[in-house]
């Protein structure tokens, strides 16, 4: 891509020193690996809302649905306040093209899940969504975010990358004259992609492409966004990927010998039994495209949705 892709992140994740203690929490993933391909804008939603550096730390107590955010030695009550920016700066945030966000995990402003919520009594549960992390997914419900201690798990991590480049892949087409025929060669490009999430979301956007001529122009490319976030959030599991694997093998059936399908079933075999990641499947598959010259797969994104350097098919 010639754009970074541009994702909001939690500004200490990137190092800068904004928590209550006056410290950071750097994690090196994210600013010098990922970092090589996105352009990060950093947001400290306590310090944005005019809390200075170091500053009493805060707790989300109460009704974990709609929790007070409450300093936790003096018992000054910032829920408004933070309320009241948070609203403001995600209105803010439509103008900055985010394909993304990455929020630090147990913030009471930016934890995305299972942020502790203080009953009266002082018993905590991990109930909580963050003021500003619930205010942005409100917001942006078809945006990808996750926290960066959910990032170290292989799967979701290389979930959330693949979810950052399509939505980046797709704001491409729509500066683009929008029109049913660029959305076909989205779609076609992207099918097998898809079929790895949801074999149910597949079929509904074929059906959606197929009758487009029906609805609108802006109708068709919102309904086909929408549906196709919804299908990328959930995980490609081994199960799927076989299912596309063997997808991909049928377009070879009259090239290749009877070694080399056997080859490819043994790798698939030991893909499907957790003994070699996808990337050394998928890597035999795009040599087999180049072999056979096979058009339709050459454009496929499965095949190379994300950069390899990143090797996040290395571990799933």
């Amino acid at each position: 891509m010639e754009e970074k892709i541009r994702l909001g992140i939690s500004a200490c994740l990137l190092g800068q020193e904004v928590r209550y203690d006056g410290g950071h929490k750097l994690d090196r993933f994210i600013r010098d690996t990922l970092g090589k391909y996105v352009e990060y804008l950093p947001v400290c939603p306590e310090v944005e809302c005019g809390l200075g550096i170091p500053r009493e730390a805060m707790r989300l107590i109460g009704n974990p649905v709609s929790p007070r955010l409450v300093t936790i030695k003096t018992k000054i009550d910032h829920t408004d306040r933070m309320l009241k920016w948070a609203k403001k700066r995600v209105e803010d945030l439509e103008g900055e093209d985010l394909c993304g966000f990455i929020f630090k995990s147990d913030s009471p402003s930016s934890g995305m899940e299972r942020v502790k919520v203080y009953s009266e009594e002082g018993m905590p549960s991990k109930t909580g969504v963050g003021i500003f992390a619930k205010a942005f997914m409100d917001h942006f419900p078809l945006i990808p975010v996750e926290e960066e201690g959910r990032l170290h798990d292989p799967g979701l991590r290389e979930n959330f990358i693949e979810r950052i480049f399509t939505l980046k892949r797709w704001r491409s087409l729509k500066k683009g004259p929008m029109s049913a025929g660029n959305l076909i060669s989205f779609h076609t490009q992207h099918k097998l992609l898809i079929l790895s999430h949801s074999e149910k979301h597949y079929r509904e956007m074929g059906r959606l492409v197929a009758q487009g001529k029906n609805i609108t122009i802006n109708k068709l490319y919102s309904d086909y966004e929408r549906i196709m976030m919804e299908a990328l959030r959930l995980k490609a599991t081994r199960r799927k990927n076989m299912n596309v694997l063997f997808h991909l093998m049928g377009y070879f059936k009259k090239n290749l010998t009877g070694d080399e399908k056997q080859e490819l079933l043994e790798l698939f075999q030991q893909y499907g039994e957790g003994n070699i990641p996808l990337i050394v499947a998928v890597t035999l598959i795009n040599h087999y495209v180049r072999k056979y010259k096979e058009p339709y797969l050459k454009e496929q994104i499965y095949l190379n949705p994300h950069p390899v350097a990143l090797q996040l098919r290395n571990h799933v």
